[in-house]
């Protein structure tokens, strides 16, 4: 079993060059897997990405939303797939399996529902839970602005470290950096995942 993210850029075009934001992309799906067979861009502003680890899945979809969102005036939708892989293609998207039609079925809802991130198992039950909470969760995560993006970017990227360290990196001391992710609601979006990997494990046994 696997789970595949498919998302495509919001308002990409908007930019004057798409240099701005394909590196922030290429960055972010390198970081989550180094592997470049597990992830591809296509027809300009799309993507999938494969995780064997599906448990990690909705951290990484955060991370993606994070930094595509440290670009001012650009979102991300992002559709999470999780089940079986039938057939390994020569890249991602020639792959098949439940977990890539649940991801890109998903996509395509999401365009006519106006909503930013979603998630399809094979058990309705636990779909219909997490997108709940996810459709909460978005209220915080599409208010994001760029330095609280940039600040959720930051502390998934350093999961460790403490306000000061990060304060020091982006050069912002630390009581600004805990207003920003006060802001952003990052507590709250790391509790929504310690129980989305509860869900994910207790479905996979």
């Amino acid at each position: 079993m696997v789970s595949v993210i498919t998302g495509d850029l919001i308002k990409s075009r908007n930019l004057n060059s798409p240099t701005e934001w394909i590196s922030v992309l290429k960055d972010s799906l390198t970081n989550i897997s180094n592997n470049p067979s597990n992830w591809e861009m296509y027809r300009g502003d799309s993507f999938q990405l494969e995780q064997p680890d599906i448990i990690e899945s909705f951290i990484n979809a955060i991370y993606i939303k994070a930094c595509i969102k440290t670009i001012k005036g650009l979102d991300v939708r992002l559709a999470i797939g999780i089940g079986n892989k039938t057939y390994q293609g020569e890249n991602i998207t020639e792959s098949n399996g439940d977990a890539f039609l649940f991801s890109g079925e998903t996509l395509e809802s999401l365009k006519k529902e106006k909503q930013n991130l979603k998630i399809k198992t094979p058990n309705e039950t636990l779909n219909q839970e997490l997108n709940l909470y996810f459709k909460l969760a978005l209220i915080a995560m599409d208010s994001w602005t760029t330095n609280t993006a940039e600040i959720v970017k930051l502390t998934l990227e350093h999961p460790d470290a403490l306000q000061e360290t990060l304060g020091n990196i982006i050069g912002i001391n630390q009581n600004a950096v805990s207003g920003r992710q006060k802001r952003a609601h990052l507590d709250e979006i790391l509790k929504l995942d310690a129980m989305y990997r509860r869900k994910i494990s207790n479905f996979i046994l």
